[in-house]
């Protein structure tokens, strides 16, 4: 059984380590909404307002420090059918990762697009993220992992709870 996962947090907080590590772990296909959306969004946009990149791997580089034009771009794209962009990624991913509206997620929710949502912790050394370029919050997630320890012990955070959440699943399946 394979899961379809929202991982959610603040920039360089390890969503994509995370998604990394159950990839790995357990055969899981991730995309994040950035590198989703950056071809056919972000390059066309930035083109349109003067700044070219010589590909697109540059213009995904610098998404740091233009992340409130990822972040209104993003949602352009997806007015007036917040799910649009998450439709696309849970069509060839089992994990999206790093969406940054709160409006998104609950419409994402609301279409039962995904089993579980994790938010990624690491404010113990890194900033949040302004509300500018992200407004989903840990408590929109079902789960938090810490991750401002070590990546041994995030790996075994993340395996740990992929485990249990399949579990119940498997559990909730037997009660029908």
């Amino acid at each position: 059984m394979k899961l379809k996962l929202m991982i959610l947090g603040h920039a360089r907080h390890g969503k994509d380590t995370v998604a990394e590590i159950l990839s790995e772990a357990y055969g899981l296909k991730f995309a994040s909404s950035s590198h989703a959306a950056g071809k056919q969004i972000m390059l066309p946009y930035f083109k349109s307002i003067g700044i070219e990149y010589a590909n697109f791997e540059e213009c995904y580089a610098d998404r740091v420090n233009h992340r409130q034009a990822w972040h209104e771009q993003i949602k352009v794209y997806n007015t007036p059918d917040k799910a649009r962009l998450a439709r696309e990624i849970y069509s060839v991913a089992d994990i999206y990762v790093g969406i940054r509206c709160q409006h998104e997620l609950e419409a994402i929710r609301k279409e039962g697009l995904y089993d579980y949502s994790i938010w990624v912790d690491r404010s113990k050394h890194l900033p949040r993220e302004a509300s500018t370029s992200n407004t989903v919050t840990k408590e929109m997630a079902n789960y938090v992992i810490d991750n401002n320890g070590t990546v041994e012990r995030l790996q075994v955070q993340a395996r740990s709870l992929y485990v249990d959440l399949v579990s119940l699943e498997y559990a909730a399946k037997g009660r029908q």
